[in-house]
C-alpha cells in the first residue's frame, strides 16, 4: 500500500505547510464524486485514486495535497444506489474558486486541479476554471488534469469500474477492492453485445457486470498495477514540472 502522509496538508501543522510550500509552491487538489462502482470497489473511488495519485506526484514533485473532494458532477450513475452527485456546477466551482484564492493567498504558485471522475461535466468544469482563472491575471497559476490522461500502450485504458480503476486503487487501497464480490467469470460470463464493454446494456440489472462500464475486472492483472501508477504519476509530474518552469 503506498502512503505519502507528509504530503498530506490535513496532517501538517501550519509551520510544516509553510516550509513545504517554501520549499516547493505547489498544491494539488485532488477531486472526485460519490457513485456507484459495482459491487467491488468503494463509493469514493474517483476521490481515493485522484488522492492517491496526487500524494505519489507530490512526492516526487515536491508541494502539498488537499484533502479530496468527494462530491462531483456529470456522468450517467445519477440513479444508482447511493450515488450523490451534483446536478449544477456552481457549488463546486465555488469552493474551488473559494480554495484557489486562500492558496494563493498562502504562497502557493501552481495550483493542480486532479480529477480521478472523468465524466464530460467534471471536465469541463475544471477545464473552465483553469481557463477563467488564468485568464484573470492572477499570480498563481491553475492546471487541470485529470486519470483519464493519454498514457502509452499496452496499459489499461480509462473505464468506469473496469480494469482501469480497479488496478489503480490496488496501489493505495487493496482492501477495498473486492473482485471475488462480483460472480465468477465462467459461471456469469459478461454478456456484450458485439464486444462492446462500455454499451447502455450494462445499466441492465441482470448484468453480472452491471455498473461498469470497460474492460472485465474480473480479468485484473495484478502486475499492471505499479506499471499504471508509474506511467499517470510520470505523465501528471511532467505536466507540473512544465506548468512550474
Amino acid at each position: 500500500m503506498i502512503q505519502y502522509p507528509h504530503v498530506q496538508a490535513e496532517l501538517l501543522s501550519a509551520a510544516e505547510l509553510e516550509h513545504a510550500v517554501g520549499s516547493k509552491p505547489i498544491a494539488y487538489v485532488p477531486l472526485g464524486a460519490y457513485e456507484f462502482h459495482g459491487p467491488h470497489l468503494p463509493m469514493g473511488l474517483d476521490a481515493l485514486n485522484a488522492h492517491g495519485v496526487c500524494r505519489v506526484a507530490a512526492a516526487r514533485s515536491g508541494g502539498i495535497v488537499l484533502p479530496p473532494l468527494y462530491y462531483g458532477t456529470g456522468g450517467g450513475h445519477m440513479e444508482y444506489p447511493w450515488t450523490i452527485m451534483i446536478a449544477e456546477q456552481e457549488p463546486i466551482r465555488t469552493l474551488l474558486n473559494t480554495t484557489l484564492g486562500r492558496l494563493q493567498d498562502f504562497g502557493v504558485r501552481l495550483a493542480v486541479l486532479f480529477s480521478g471522475h472523468f465524466a464530460d461535466e467534471q471536465l469541463e468544469m475544471i477545464e473552465r476554471l483553469e481557463a477563467e482563472w488564468n485568464d484573470a491575471g492572477n499570480a498563481m497559476r491553475v492546471i487541470a488534469r485529470a486519470v483519464n490522461m493519454p498514457l502509452g500502450a499496452g496499459l489499461p485504458v480509462p473505464d468506469h469500474a473496469g480494469v482501469f480503476e480497479s488496478s489503480l486503487l490496488s496501489n493505495f487501497a487493496p482492501e477495498l477492492v473486492h473482485i471475488d464480490r462480483l460472480p465468477s467469470i465462467e459461471d456469469a460470463p459478461s454478456a456484450d453485445p458485439g464486444g462492446d464493454e462500455s454499451g447502455p446494456h450494462r445499466h441492465e440489472p441482470q448484468h453480472p457486470l452491471r455498473g461498469v462500464f470497460g474492460a472485465d475486472p474480473r480479468r485484473l492483472d495484478p502486475a499492471q498495477n505499479l506499471r499504471l501508477l508509474d506511467a499517470l504519476v510520470s505523465r501528471l509530474v511532467a505536466d507540473v514540472n512544465e506548468a512550474s518552469a
